[in-house]
Parts: C-alpha cells; structure tokens; sequence
C-alpha cells in the first residue's frame, strides 16, 4: 500500500467494490507493506525531533495504523524542494547548508547540495535515528535508500547551479554522492532490506535523456554494498525502456525488485498517450494491465498499490490482484516429503524434503541484510502442537528455488526425545529469531496457531 505523507488513520479502513466478489474490500487485505514516500522535513521538523515520537503528528499516526493493523512499513525520504517546497527541514538551511532555488518566486523551495557538508552532517543524524527506530525486519519491510532527485527517484539530482556546473564535477559528485548516501544507509541499516531506482540517468541532473553511461557501474556499486533494486515507472513505455528491462533481467534471481507504477491515472497524467498506444482513454485498467505485464517480465517482488490508484485496481482490475497473489513474488510450498511414521529414541530419521515456488520472483535469502537466515526446518510436535524438537537443515537454501525448478533435500537427524506420540511439522524459520517460522508457506494444510504446517503423526520408542 502507497501512502501519501498526507493520509491519515481512515487511509486503513476504505473499501472498494469488488464486481468479481460482489462485495466491498479492504486493501490492506491484499497488502503485505506500507510505502510512505514522505519529506525529510516531515519526520525531523526540529533539530532532535522525530515524528514517529509524536503520538499526535500526523505521520506518527500513519506509521502506528500501520502497525496496529499487522502492517510492516517502508520508506522513502525526499530532500529536493523544487516540485514540493520544503522537504528539507528549515534548521539545517539555517545552519548553513548551501542549497539552489528553481525559481526565485517560490523560495521556500529550496534543494539542498547532497556534497554539502553541512547538510551531511545533519542528514546522516537523522538516518541514524530513523535508523535506531526502524532497522528491525519486524516493523520495516524495507527502506528506498538513496533519495535525492525529484520526488527523491534517483533522477534530476542537483549539485550545483546548473549554470555554472560542469560534465566532469557532476560525474565526480555523482559518484561521490552515491558512494556516501549508501555507506550510511548500509551502516545504519544492517537487518532491513535497501533499494535503489535503477534509473538509466541514476544521479544525474537529467531525467528524460538515453542511459548515461556511468549509471550501470553506479548502480552495482550500490549493490555491491548491498543494495536491492526498485522502479518507479513500470507501464510507463515512454520512460521505462529496453535499457531498464535489460538491467533487470541481468539482476533477476541475484537481487528482488519492487514495482512502482509510473502513471497516475486518477486525472494527474494523460497516460493515454502513453508511446505503447495500448491505454485507452477513460480505462485505467489498460495501465494496470501494463504494468502487470510489465512487472511479470521484470519478475518483480512487490507490486504497487499506489496512492489515488488503488481503486482502479479493485473496482477495475481485480483479476490482475488476484493474479498477483498467487503467481508474483515467490510461493514456496513442499511438494514432496519423506519422513518415518516410527523412530527409535536416540536414533537418526532420515528425512527427504523437496520444494517448488510457484511464484516468477524469488525469495531474496541471499541479500546481504538476511544473510541467508531463513532455512527449512522440521519440528516434533507434542499433543497441545507444542514445539518439543527442532531439526534445521542447514543446507536448505530458498534462494535457489525458481519457478519450474524443484530442489530436492536429504537430512538426518539424531531424535533424541522422550518415547511417545508426537507430530511431524514443518516451515521455513528464521534462523535469528529463535528459529521460528518465519515466511508463510503456500499450502492448504492444517498450520498451527505458532506457523508450523502438521505433516503426519510419528511414534518414538
């Protein structure tokens, strides 16, 4: 779910009518994170003060809905001033940063130099406390780390008058600027997910131009620092070309990638025009199916119910909701298991475990903040679906999972518990937290209140 920096707690409880299911829906029903793209001025509005802190801010009670409803949130921070006015808090123009104004009959909409040492030093306190807050997988789903551009996408970065700015200073603050933002962004999010928008034109003072050619090497630079990837165009066939389709494919399965969709059909943009000439006046579900077809392609992760789009997606393009949950991202399920029905206490069971994921994605076990965390793990169950034993097989590995691709598993383990009746389960914990399950499984079976998918009963003598 996209939610503006102005929605309040009602964001959470509005209904579409769904023609398919004849019956109003929640979209946080279908959601599994809430994005809030909002100004750095918005959650540090002083020196020290932090939004989220504030029970009765407006954005404090937006992150708290979100929780309250079992919702993990996501962020993107926007600086630039150009479009918006006053993303950057006032104090830290006060203190000297050096900034530029568009245009001098709105000068409140001031940009900030992100070379600026002023402005680092009170940009790099305030990711450390947001940091201090959010760096907890529970709470955050991911955070969109870099920031700077218009509407903070990565693009249109201004580092100096553009009158005076030279080719090579901007090449040379580009990179300088991407190395610093992602070294704090990776030091001070070491247990969340980070992304980037892998723009052809990444930190560069351009937005519609053909690829530069330092954006590739930029962009795996910020991988290579542990960075995932995000596009905030996707249906928008003019502005998302065979440049970004490539770096995805080169990236699929190595990185997962987060879908934003590029046209506002709501009455901002005349998405009609779109160059693909398949968007029909009036038919926002030409566009959902665009960037539908589009994300399959990219294989994307998340997909985007944006802010004044959502309803489109409902009341218009349900089937491609429903098409989303059940064949994007990843869905792993075991399709094959081999365990005995009898062990003998202080004997090895032999256990062979096979999976498949249904879904074009893949589970993104390997980026550097999992650090491969999430692994299978089978579990003896008591008569109350107690946990009595855990057994993880280290060598389960869900990353390499991909669709059409099952991998099979042989695993034993000493059963060393007392004789009795006990049940089989299985899940995929994590491995950091207690090893509980931790990703949900794609099955029908009956799961334990704990997460625990029951298999079949078992006897230990």
């Amino acid at each position: 779910m996209y939610a503006s920096r102005n929605a309040d707690e009602s964001y959470w409880d509005t209904e579409y009518f769904v023609p398919q299911l004849n019956k109003k829906v929640k979209a946080i029903d279908y959601a599994s994170a809430c994005y809030i793209r909002t100004s750095w001025s918005s959650l540090n509005p002083k020196e020290g003060v932090y939004a989220w802190n504030d029970a009765n801010s407006k954005i404090g009670k937006l992150i708290r809905g979100a929780e309250k409803r079992g919702l993990p949130i996501a962020f993107r921070i926007v600086v630039d001033g150009r479009d918006q006015g006053q993303n950057t808090p006032k104090f830290v123009f006060d203190a000297g940063a050096k900034y530029y104004v568009e245009n001098a009959k709105y000068p409140d909409r001031q940009t900030p130099f992100p070379q600026d040492p002023v402005f680092r030093k009170y940009y790099a306190k305030f990711i450390e406390a947001l940091a201090k807050e959010f760096n907890d997988p529970k709470r955050t789903s991911f955070i969109d780390a870099y920031g700077f551009g218009k509407w903070g996408e990565a693009h249109h970065v201004i580092y100096e008058d553009p009158k005076t700015a030279t080719p090579e200073r901007i090449e040379k603050y580009k990179e300088e600027v991407l190395d610093w933002v992602a070294d704090l962004y990776s030091r001070t999010f070491t247990k969340v997910p980070l992304v980037i928008n892998y723009h052809r034109l990444v930190g560069h003072p351009e937005s519609w131009a053909p690829a530069n050619p330092n954006s590739e090497r930029l962009l795996i630079k910020a991988i290579n620092k542990g960075y995932s990837l995000r596009h905030d165009a996707f249906g928008m066939t003019g502005y998302y070309q065979d440049w970004e389709k490539q770096f995805a494919k080169a990236w699929n399965f190595k990185r997962p990638i987060i879908m934003e969709g590029g046209w506002i059909t709501s009455g901002t943009h005349r998405y009609w025009i779109d160059p693909s000439g398949k968007y029909r006046e009036g038919h926002p579900e030409d566009v959902r199916k665009g960037e539908y077809d589009a994300s399959a392609e990219a294989r994307v992760n998340m997909m985007d119910f944006r802010s004044g789009d959502t309803d489109s997606w409902f009341e218009k393009a349900f089937p491609l909701v429903q098409g989303f949950v059940s064949e994007g991202g990843y869905r792993l399920y075991p399709d094959q298991i081999s365990l005995p029905t009898i062990v003998k206490s202080g004997a090895t069971a032999a256990i062979t475990h096979r999976w498949k994921n249904m879904g074009w994605g893949y589970c993104p076990n390997n980026i550097p903040q999992w650090n491969y965390k999430f692994k299978v793990a089978f579990a003896l169950l008591d008569a109350k679906n107690k946990v009595a034993k855990i057994f993880v097989d280290k060598d389960s590995e869900p990353s390499n999972w991909l669709k059409d691709k099952s991998v099979s598993y042989d695993f034993k383990q000493k059963v060393s518990l007392p004789k009795g009746n006990y049940s089989w389960a299985v899940a995929i914990v994590d491995t950091t937290d207690q090893n509980k399950p931790g990703i949900k499984l794609a099955v029908d079976n009956k799961v334990t209140d704990s997460g625990w998918v029951k298999l079949a009963s078992v006897q230990v003598k």
